[in-house]
């Protein structure tokens, strides 16, 4: 019986989300695409690195190697986050999709330490390299991504998943701009030097565009509340609502992209109907602030000696105010 209960309530939880399983499929067939096509322009440019001993070139086949991986990792999430919760996982696997994008940014400030090493190595005696070829492989590479950019652009604001699988493809675009660049520089004047310093360059863009996504992906790990939201704003909008007295112990924080959460105590007057109350709470949350899965206690201005006072942790005493 209790099973029976909780698949309802589950299923129940998830109803304002039904739109969230189009989202994902959408996203699970964006990744696919993008995956195919830096998988196989990774193998050009990693033949063409090797061919042509171009630092810059390799760098973008390795980061493209990273993507290969990012993209596995982000679709096999997107999978994971389709699952129905359980009694074990009573909010599913979306957590899967934040941890995806935060070992995403993670694996993006790894690569970049991995160029910033090589590119000093070479510094000082840069090899020569065929800077035409390194051209024409790059300018290739520039395309893929940009095609991937493309297909991964629409949702990649909403889902932080997909908006680390974009990052990866715009890091990859800068990164063939960089490589067409030393390829110019390389072919024209034979300055060598130009294949580590456009490397480093790389590197540092690279660094600056993983930040955001390893902060806002720690963020939603830590059960931080949403950078869209206004804590002060939401507490203001429910002290407002017509019977409301006060709100404590307010939390807002985000399960997964685009899906936020509320918990609060709410102390309304006694002559307040709680139904019509929690009703017009709802309304005004989600039309305001987009928060759909709440939970909300209501209590009136004495609810506080009507029930359980507990003491601080250790003093082990849990007296009735009653008693």
């Amino acid at each position: 019986m209790a099973h029976a209960e909780f698949k309802a309530t589950a299923v129940n939880a998830r109803a304002p989300y039904a739109h969230k399983h189009g989202r994902v499929s959408d996203s699970r067939r964006r990744l696919s695409v993008v995956l195919v096509l830096t998988a196989i322009y990774m193998v050009a440019e990693a033949v063409g690195g090797w061919w042509t001993g171009s630092l810059a070139l390799l760098a973008d086949a390795g980061h493209m190697l990273t993507d290969v991986a990012a993209l596995a990792l982000a679709l096999i999430a997107a999978w994971f986050g389709t699952r129905p919760a359980t009694s074990k996982k009573t909010f599913g696997y979306h957590r899967l999709e934040i941890l995806a994008a935060l070992v995403n940014g993670v694996a993006l400030v790894v690569i970049s330490l991995l160029i910033f090493y090589e590119a000093y190595q070479r510094w000082s005696s840069p090899p020569a390299v065929r800077g035409s070829i390194v051209m024409f492989v790059a300018a290739g590479g520039l395309i893929i991504n940009l095609i991937c950019a493309w297909i991964l652009h629409t949702p990649h604001e909403v889902d932080l998943n997909i908006r680390g699988a974009w990052l990866h493809v715009i890091s990859d675009t800068l990164g063939s701009v960089g490589a067409i660049t030393a390829g110019a520089i390389m072919s024209l004047y034979d300055w060598y030097t130009a294949d580590p310093l456009f490397s480093a360059m790389i590197a540092v863009l690279i660094v600056w565009s993983s930040w955001r996504l390893i902060r806002e992906a720690t963020n939603v790990l830590l059960e931080g509340t949403p950078a869209h939201i206004n804590l002060a704003a939401v507490e203001e909008a429910i002290l407002l609502t017509e019977g409301v007295d006060d709100v404590h112990d307010l939390h807002v924080w985000t399960i997964t992209s685009g899906r936020e959460a509320l918990s609060a105590h709410v102390i309304h007057a006694y002559n307040i109907s709680q139904p019509e109350l929690l009703k017009e709470l709802r309304t005004k949350l989600h039309d305001r602030f987009g928060v759909d899965h709440l939970t909300i206690q209501m209590e009136t201005p004495d609810f506080e000696d009507e029930t359980f006072h507990f003491c601080h942790a250790g003093t082990a005493c849990f007296r009735s105010q009653r008693d």
